[in-house]
């Protein structure tokens, strides 16, 4: 028989399915109600469940409850800092079965290549790695990013089996402004799926974005802006990452009415957070917590989200789908104590047979030698614009601050909470180098730097102390990027990702233990935020409101424009 005919046939009992989970109860996201019996699996599919079936092999899981394998709808994994096999073993296990990602990190350094090392590890990873293909290299024209992907580049490298659609589109003036090449790339991809990415937009500036075709969006920070965006026929993705924290704040709009239209996210975790609380495990935990209904909760967390990007064979247990299961100690308490993907143990030897691919986007650090004087910020009028960091979020505010030139620099200013910051061109392209002022580190002394820089990925630098900002800055280059702190001279803590800059070629266990000792070293600068480093990178990403910088300078994203310091 082929594969269709034993799927029938083992689903009929008209000979043993390959395996059978005996002893738990599938919770049904159609009905809400908990169903009894056997789930039989042929291959990679569910053929059959709630009847007795006899199995070539069973897997007791007795006083388990059987969920569908959980989705993540957007994330970047090189934000995880780890390879997509390393991440594929760290939060797989948690019974993330399938992950949509959009690789623009890396397209941001080395271009196409970059999409192209994601794809072929999608047929590799254990879990189903869907890669999206990036929409805005760079997101806009106020940077120097390493690479440019234009919609013929994107061309170029449709069509693989892990491709769903176009990726976030971040450069949403571009859209409402109908932008020639932001229109060529629409154009290529109408009537297919497209992210979004609209961070503030309404009225009819959101309805000209939701017009282009763009149906799904993870960047409502508000309620009531998810509200309108649902209202206007977008799917909202609940995020919770290590820095962009929404989840307290949707929480409420996730009700048995909406659940059908809202996915969930991490948008993304680094493996410190994950060891310590959870990946999406910990988003379905907190929103139960937080009151939210269980069944809306779980059809967020894979039948919603299936549905939205158009995986029709998964977010059901059921006959005919993908064998994606999580088997729970309860509903509640969300802790896996068996997942299957695609019909396949999620294990150690899971994970040791999948092969692996070579590094890619190594020596990618090109940054010019940095001395302190590269840090004095110039200027003689006493109003500056300063970014005023809100913790868990990567909106910032617009501040405006009195800091009095001296000896033609306006220097850092601990007891005020104004520290310097600086992003350095890195890609060898021009040698740009951008300085401005940040508050809400708290930073007293010394400086802490990142290559994790979005989406451009140039050098940030953040510090107190030119002497050690300058150590910092060159540290990366001398490790091939990655995070270092630096005090008095002394490099404290580094982290580093060799990957374009961006990916550890370390287990997640080692870059867990890294994380902590970075975070530790950060603390004894002042350093007051949970996630210094990534809560950097955004500082740097000039499509998030409201103050950013880059390479070029400072960035009024609410304007889209480069201002004078």
């Amino acid at each position: 028989m082929d594969d269709l005919e034993r799927r029938i046939a083992q689903a009929r009992g008209d000979e043993p399915a390959d395996l059978v989970l005996r002893g738990g109860q599938v919770f049904d996201l159609i009905t809400g109600t908990m169903i009894a019996g056997d789930v039989a699996i042929c291959g990679d599919c569910v053929v059959g469940m709630g009847e007795d079936y006899e199995a070539r092999q069973v897997i007791d899981v007795t006083g388990l409850t059987l969920v569908p394998g959980f989705i993540d709808t957007h994330l970047h994994v090189e934000s995880s800092l780890v390879t997509p096999f390393e991440f594929d073993r760290c939060v797989t296990p948690r019974g993330i079965t399938t992950a949509i990602c959009d690789p623009h990190e890396i397209a941001n350094v080395i271009g196409l290549d970059g999409i192209r090392w994601f794809q072929a590890a999608s047929e590799r990873t254990l879990m189903d790695l869907r890669v999206q293909l990036s929409s805005c290299v760079p997101s806009t024209e106020m940077e120097t990013a390493g690479a440019r992907i234009e919609a013929e580049d994107l061309r170029a490298v449709m069509g693989h089996p892990s491709n769903i659609g176009l990726a976030e589109f971040m450069n949403y003036p571009g859209v409402i402004h109908r932008d020639p090449a932001v229109m060529a790339k629409l154009r290529l991809f109408q009537g297919g799926h497209i992210d979004g990415h609209c961070p503030q937009l309404s009225g009819r500036d959101l309805s000209a974005y939701v017009a282009a075709g763009i149906r799904t969006e993870h960047e409502a920070t508000t309620a009531e802006e998810a509200l309108e965006k649902l209202r206007k026929g977008m799917r909202a993705l609940i995020r919770e990452g290590s820095v962009s924290k929404d989840l307290a704040a949707l929480q409420p709009v996730l009700t048995d009415v909406t659940a059908p239209y809202m996915c969930l996210c991490t948008d993304d975790r680094n493996p410190l957070d994950i060891a310590e609380q959870g990946h999406l495990d910990h988003m379905i935990r907190e929103l139960i917590r937080r009151g939210s209904p269980v069944l809306a909760v779980y059809r967020a967390a894979s039948l919603s989200a299936a549905e939205a990007f158009g995986l029709k064979d998964r977010g059901l247990i059921a006959p005919g789908l993908r064998a994606d299961i999580v088997a729970l100690d309860s509903l509640e308490h969300c802790r896996a104590q068996l997942v299957l993907c695609g019909g396949r143990v999620v294990d150690e030897a899971s994970f040791a047979a999948r092969g692996d691919l070579p590094p890619i986007g190594r020596h990618s650090v090109k940054a010019p030698a940095v001395t302190s004087g590269n840090f004095r910020h110039p200027g003689n009028r006493r109003e500056t614009p300063v970014i005023g960091i809100i913790e868990g979020k990567i909106i910032t505010a617009h501040l405006n601050e009195d800091i009095a030139p001296e000896d033609g620099d306006k220097r850092p200013d601990p007891s005020r909470d104004l520290a310097r910051i600086a992003v350095i061109e890195r890609h060898g392209r021009n040698g740009n180098i951008a300085t401005g002022f940040v508050r809400g580190f708290d930073i007293r002394r010394g400086a802490i730097a990142s290559t994790v820089c979005h989406d451009h990925h140039n050098i940030a630098v953040v510090g107190a102390d030119y002497d050690d900002m300058a150590l910092a800055a060159n540290r990366l280059s001398d490790i091939e990027g990655g995070f270092v702190v630096a005090h008095a001279g002394r490099i404290l803590a580094e982290l580093p990702l060799p990957v374009a800059g961006l990916m550890s070629l370390e287990p997640f266990e080692a870059v867990r233990d890294r994380l902590i000792l970075l975070r530790e070293a950060a603390r004894t600068l002042g350093v007051t935020l949970e996630e210094p480093f990534l809560q950097m990178a955004f500082l740097a990403l000039p499509v998030i409101p409201a103050l950013k910088i880059t390479d070029r300078g400072m960035v009024d994203v609410t304007r889209f424009e480069i201002i004078a310091g």
